[in-house]
């Protein structure tokens, strides 16, 4: 899809514990820097529908397992991942696309490297029945 990146990234092990690589500035999908913050979603529990209208999304999910579903409401294309500490992958998604995420264990963490700071005015939400999509 466009406007969405799936990159695979490195675990290095170390015997005393492990590295997990997140975001370099060098990356293909940086686009700034503006806050970095952990969210939660509990197990079967769904998140969304959310729309960016300047950030850039960057996540990564250390703990649990997410699976996220992104829509493009000009094309009427969905696109969906489910990324894990197993599935070490950062998803990159640009402003302009809505999405929405759903808990798969019982615990579940994703970082997200946001290009912009959060403001409130900066997103639109629409509930879940809003976007037609078989979870």
């Amino acid at each position: 899809m466009d406007g969405v990146i799936l990159t695979p990234l490195k675990k290095i092990h170390h015997p005393k514990g492990d590295i997990y690589h997140a975001m370099k500035k060098s990356d293909e999908g940086y686009n700034g820097f503006g806050e970095v913050y952990f969210s939660t979603v509990h197990k079967n529990d769904i998140k969304g529908w959310k729309k960016h209208l300047k950030m850039t999304l960057n996540i990564i999910v250390p703990i649990g397992e997410i699976k996220f579903v992104v829509y493009n409401l000009d094309t009427k294309e969905f696109f969906s991942a489910i990324i894990s500490n197993n599935n070490y992958q950062r998803l990159t998604i640009n402003p302009g696309l809505w999405v929405a995420f759903q808990g798969m264990q019982k615990e579940n963490i994703l970082l997200n490297i946001a290009s912009t700071e959060h403001d409130p005015n900066e997103a639109k939400n629409l509930a879940l029945d809003q976007i037609r999509y078989a979870w």
